[in-house]
């Protein structure tokens, strides 16, 4: 299979979506790969590297889109990219298209075959090709909330850790998962009062067991998420549902009883986002203010930390697109159910039905066309 990896577009977007070495590992198997000039300069990856590996460099994204049979990516594409693809191909990247009705419908029009990371399923229901950024979101948001709570940022001035006869920083984890997991990590070892709100009480009981006293967890209901967000100084909003819209658990109604200064950060932004007030901003202008209280909800987090974030998609994103070049699509799908959960869109149908749901389209089910 002649497979393609473009530059990412997206902004401040410095991840790739295959390293050198994973284009070393489809060149042994049999495949070509195509990648962008300058394509993996984001992550310290040369041009060189790549041709080391056994990989051709072009130009222009215009030759991949045009010529390959399967795109690698990481970030949804943007309108210019959607408007190169085409029926027949695969692009196997993030989507998020539970949010964007636009990138939907450009999707659907393309006719492309699109595998979405974050639906690619794992034993007992995990999400193995989100987790690893969904480690560095979590573990950035606590960097990203201290410093949006600096003065000079218009937080609160708060040190999340506090200092000998000072008071740390509360900060509430909205979501055990994940996500909220690495940000109670990040928040206790900086000294933080650290509170983690969920819904389940196995994932109460399990993150209270491994942080002890380190944190403090609150079953989720209207009252206390009220009083949590309330009485902090930074907010992780944590909340996933795989592949629908995040519900939204802060109102705007709550922020007038909030800190002022109080820094929410939204890493489900991605999913729509989890507070009322939110909206998508970028590592270029990555804060707001809504009613005295500071928002965070940069997209792509894990693009700032690039080649981290890259080696750790590519490390699970790897074994499939070797799989689906191996066997096509089609097969690769029907011998792996989990990698089925990836598929959201073919041919002008969506395939996923919480993407269906959501944006009001005819949900065609995966087993109908993998027969």
């Amino acid at each position: 299979m002649r497979i393609g990896c473009p530059k990412e577009i997206k902004n401040h977007e410095y991840r790739v979506g295959l390293t050198p070495e994973s284009a070393r590992e489809l060149v042994d198997h049999g495949h070509e790969v195509w990648i962008e000039t300058q394509a993996g300069a984001g992550i310290g990856a040369a041009d060189a590297q790549y041709v080391t590996a056994g990989a051709k460099v072009v130009d222009r994204p215009e030759v991949i889109f045009a010529e390959c049979e399967m795109v690698v990516k990481v970030k949804e594409p943007q309108a210019v990219e959607r408007a190169r693809l085409r029926e027949g191909q695969i692009l196997y990247t993030y989507l998020h298209l539970a949010p964007d009705p636009e990138q939907t419908k450009e999707l659907l029009a393309s006719g492309v075959t699109g595998i979405a990371y974050e639906t690619v399923t794992g034993a007992g229901g995990t999400l193995p090709l989100l987790k690893p950024m969904s480690q560095v979101a979590g573990r950035m948001s606590v960097q990203a909330g201290a410093t949006a709570l600096e003065k000079a940022q218009g937080g609160r001035g708060v040190l999340l850790g506090g200092v000998p006869g000072v008071m740390p920083g509360k900060v509430a984890v909205i979501g055990g998962g994940v996500v909220g997991f690495n940000a109670a990590q990040m928040a206790a070892g900086l000294g933080a009062d650290v509170t983690i709100l969920d819904r389940s009480p196995e994932v109460l009981e399990r993150v209270g067991t491994h942080f002890e006293s380190r944190a403090k967890t609150r079953f989720s209901n209207v009252a206390n998420l009220y009083e949590s967000v309330c009485e902090a100084d930074l907010v992780i909003g944590a909340v996933l549902i795989p592949g629908a819209a995040a519900p939204k658990l802060v109102s705007r109604d709550m922020l007038k009883d909030m800190q002022k200064g109080a820094v929410l950060v939204d890493v489900a932004i991605d999913q729509g986002g989890c507070f009322e007030t939110s909206r998508p901003t970028t590592h270029a202008d990555p804060t707001y203010v809504v009613d005295d209280i500071v928002h965070y909800c940069v997209a792509n987090m894990p693009g700032a930390v690039a080649r981290t974030s890259t080696y750790a998609l590519n490390n699970v994103t790897l074994p499939h697109a070797l799989r689906i070049a191996q066997l096509g699509w089609k097969e690769a799908l029907r011998s792996d159910p989990h990698l089925a959960e990836g598929l959201n869109v073919h041919a002008g149908e969506v395939t996923y039905e919480a993407v269906a749901k959501e944006l009001g389209y005819t949900y065609r089910p995966v087993a109908d066309l993998l027969g």
